[in-house]
């Protein structure tokens, strides 16, 4: 059987190499890989292009494309994500009814679980299984934040005023 967790940590180690945050994901459907992704964020400079997001959008044009209703297809996809959904893609997946979700580690600043149970806020929930391949994940991460991300914002630091600049005004 295939080790579907492994395929995700690939699709993150991918991310890794071309400056993203380390995630992969993969939704299985009947033991079949239906869609992969990786963030993609810094390449197409939009906030919300998450692992899940992309992979959500696969399986929607799938459907579209076969004529299929998406959301009973949804309904048996089991997500495998290397690190918590956070708050945006967990609500997306309980908002589709998604089967389950397994992932490496936990996201202690935006899990959809850890940080705010989305599961409070949407009817539909999901079977979630922590902590596969975690560690694994979790360094991904690391040595991804020990670098600089050449696309985030310039941080802007608040200058202290000086005598001079107080005349000034």
């Amino acid at each position: 059987m295939i080790d579907f967790m492994r395929q995700a940590l690939e699709l993150a180690k991918s991310a890794l190499n071309t400056n993203e945050v380390p995630v992969g994901c993969v939704f299985v459907r009947n033991g079949k890989i239906v869609a992969q992704s990786k963030n993609s964020v810094n390449e197409t400079r939009n906030p919300t292009r998450h692992a899940e997001i992309n992979c959500i959008d696969e399986v929607l044009n799938y459907c579209q494309d076969r004529n299929i209703e998406y959301r009973s297809f949804f309904e048996d996809i089991i997500v495998y994500v290397t690190v918590e959904p956070c708050i945006m893609c967990a609500a997306a997946l309980k908002n589709l009814n998604i089967k389950e979700v397994i992932y490496g580690c936990a996201n202690d600043r935006f899990g959809g679980h850890t940080v705010i149970d989305v599961g409070d806020i949407y009817p539909n929930s999901y079977s979630l299984t922590a902590h596969s391949h975690a560690q694994e994940a979790m360094d991904l991460l690391k040595q991804f934040y020990k670098g600089t991300n050449p696309h985030a914002p310039q941080e802007k630091v608040k200058k202290k005023k000086t005598k001079q600049d107080e005349e000034k005004l």
